[in-house]
């Protein structure tokens, strides 16, 4: 079977599957952490790779950028393709000064002013969260690796640019600690779907501070987080 927006057949996609947004991060995973991998997906260039970590199959399927990608690919996979979790994993930009570059934090709810999960599902609420389930074990591989997570809620924004960003303002409200821009659309369709869904990302750059990594940073080195969702993966 195919979709619109995805070429597999339906036993080409692995249970648990990770989702970084940038394509070629997916390669790179692919490429220097799975076993036996084939590439299932290149329909917009939108790559996605099934191979082996340690033996357990694991799936890794690029997002593309926003809610709307996102609510594609990740609706897809749970509706069509029997996906019963989903990781993201990916970048975010800090509201806060204790969080610095490569701090990993792991999701546990994103709030959004998006319209994606009313418009997709009648959703009236404007902060969704993350699996408990799937958050225990990843929590769990990080301290049996040595990295140090921190726990909180993420801004999930539709836009990157802002004329006048007033992250203050969500960091006293709702203690929005990160922003991203695909967790919401991720939560929304796990709930949808009566699937699993979280979201382990690495800080890239601070609003605060206004450090920030490279785009070749970005693609090649969030490795921290990579190692801690494969060994959550193949528990799950």
């Amino acid at each position: 079977m195919a979709t619109p927006h995805i070429e597999a057949n339906k036993g080409d996609i692995a249970k648990v599957v990770l989702m970084p947004g940038d394509p070629l991060r997916a390669k790179f995973i692919a490429e220097n952490f799975l076993e036996n991998y084939r590439m299932v997906n290149t329909v917009r260039n939108m790559y996605a790779y099934t191979g082996t970590y340690k033996g357990h199959p694991v799936t890794v399927f690029a997002s593309g950028m926003g809610c709307p990608s996102m609510g594609i690919y990740s609706y897809e996979l749970f509706k069509f393709y029997d996906v019963d979790k989903i990781i993201r994993i990916g970048s975010a930009g800090a509201y806060t000064k204790d969080l610095g570059l490569f701090s990993l934090v792991l999701v546990t709810g994103s709030y959004s002013e998006s319209t994606y999960a009313k418009v997709q599902g009648d959703e009236q609420r404007n902060i969704l969260y993350s699996s408990n389930e799937v958050n225990e074990v990843l929590d769990r591989k990080a301290t049996e690796l040595g990295y140090h997570l921190t726990k909180g809620i993420v801004d999930c924004s539709d836009v990157f640019y802002k004329e006048n960003d007033k992250f203050e303002e969500l960091y006293n409200k709702y203690n929005c600690i990160a922003v991203e821009m695909e967790t919401f659309a991720l939560f929304h369709n796990a709930n949808v779907t009566g699937k699993k869904a979280a979201a382990l990302v690495t800080i890239s750059d601070s609003l605060v501070t206004h450090e920030e990594t490279t785009s070749e940073e970005r693609q090649n080195s969030f490795t921290d987080m990579i190692k801690i969702a494969l060994e959550a993966a193949i528990e799950l």
